[in-house]
């Protein structure tokens, strides 16, 4: 009886309906491109561009849950690239050191974020806005618009191998980041608090929980998130390459609204969001395989979430709460 209740309640949720969405989509594009699209090459592409979408998701789900948003999150990831190529190529440090030292400088900025916000009451959406164009500006400043090859073999590897010469290992590396993150969010009393503190922040104080102290950890943990997509990504192009990752940033958080998290808080999972990030990554594709100009990607994705900001504009009226940015 309890599994028929809970059939009933993921049918009625925004994820079956989007699961639905998915299947149509990728039905005609499959369809249009002759089969195309479903080949294995091609769905292992549509996985592979998810890979460092995938990491900033992750981060965006847990702070948008929570009632925050960061933008600085690409130009953290793009820095991080460029950083661990700049060590490993410049300053001929171990591999091992140069990642660390890379991920300590994301974790700083996140830190310095969480600071901003809580320290001197900037809004999230002006502080990381601010801080994306400075760690954009100072990234640049460092090494112009070079890309700094990454010749060490070990990194070449991990960015390119396959499993059997079929799934790249950076595609396993994110979805069990999206497994243990869901996980986490759904399972641990970490993750409750997060939902309680997103639904209304004043009753959270209040049972005990500190939103503050919540936010640092998010903010922290999501800098980290988007510097580890950052250097993948380095690893995979063979070079640190100034905005790299500028073009996932969107791309992210659209994923993520689409797949039902709120910009309002308290609402959402990681399921939804890959579900999201699945529509998003198969649609982008498949007007590729159709051969439609890039732009109108650019265009359409951009309209998609326009679609998603007002499904979710809805939402939050019908439950007469208001957005927090």
């Amino acid at each position: 009886m309890e599994s028929v209740r809970g059939l009933r309640k993921f049918i009625r949720s925004k994820t079956f309906t989007l699961i639905i969405l998915v299947i149509i989509i990728w039905a005609f594009f499959t369809i249009v491109s002759g089969g195309a699209f479903i080949k294995l090459i091609n769905i292992r592409n549509i996985l592979n561009s998810m890979v460092v979408t995938s990491f900033l998701t992750v981060g965006a789900v847990f702070l948008m849950i929570c009632g925050y948003i960061d933008l600085s999150t690409s130009m953290i990831g793009s820095m991080s690239g460029v950083v661990v190529a700049i060590f490993l190529t410049n300053l001929g440090l171990p591999w091992v050191l140069a990642v660390l030292l890379a991920l300590a400088m994301s974790g700083v900025i996140g830190l310095f974020n969480a600071f901003l916000i809580n320290g001197f009451h900037f809004q999230p959406f002006i502080a990381t806005m601010a801080i994306s164009s400075v760690v954009q500006g100072l990234t640049m400043v460092t090494c112009g618009v070079t890309a700094i090859p990454i010749t060490e073999p070990l990194m070449v590897k991990i960015g390119t191998a396959r499993i059997a010469d079929a799934v790249p290992y950076t595609i396993i590396a994110s979805l069990a980041v999206i497994s243990i993150y869901g996980f986490i969010l759904s399972k641990t009393n970490f993750g409750k608090n997060i939902y309680m503190i997103g639904g209304n922040p004043r009753a959270a104080r209040l049972s005990g929980l500190n939103p503050s102290r919540t936010s640092y950890i998010l903010f922290l943990n999501n800098a980290l998130l988007g510097g580890f997509g950052g250097i993948l990504l380095s690893f995979r192009l063979k070079a640190g390459v100034v905005g790299s990752v500028a073009n996932s940033q969107f791309a992210g958080m659209t994923g993520a609204i689409l797949g039902g998290v709120s910009f309002g808080g308290g609402s959402g999972g990681m399921g939804g969001a890959f579900v999201g990030m699945l529509l998003l990554n198969g649609f982008n594709n498949g007007l590729t395989v159709m051969g439609v100009p890039p732009y109108w990607q650019t265009f359409a994705s951009g309209a998609l979430l326009l679609i998603a900001l007002s499904f979710d504009y809805l939402a939050m009226k019908k439950t007469g709460r208001t957005n927090p940015f």
